[in-house]
């Protein structure tokens, strides 16, 4: 767990440069493994009702696109909310 925390600790401090394969594995540990696979975007499910998915997309230079990270730490926060009201 150690290596995820220190993952999304970089990635919300700068969220313009984060590589695209640190935010897959991160997006792997918080909503399982992508439900689509073989393209150019991985989608993830997520455990709310109405748009419940993440999707994720290479961009240049092998970097993650600026806003999918900024979708990617509101549904982990809102992900870590649900834990907390669940405890």
């Amino acid at each position: 767990m150690p290596r995820i925390e220190k993952l999304l600790s970089a990635i919300r401090r700068n969220q313009k440069n984060v590589k695209y394969s640190n935010l897959e594995i991160v997006c792997n540990h918080y909503f399982g493994e992508a439900r689509q696979r073989g393209t150019s975007h991985l989608v993830y499910k997520t455990p709310w009702p109405g748009d419940p998915r993440v999707n994720i997309q290479k961009g240049k230079g092998g970097e993650a696109k600026v806003y999918q990270v900024r979708q990617v730490l509101a549904a982990i926060d809102k992900i870590e909310g649900l834990d907390n009201d669940e405890s």
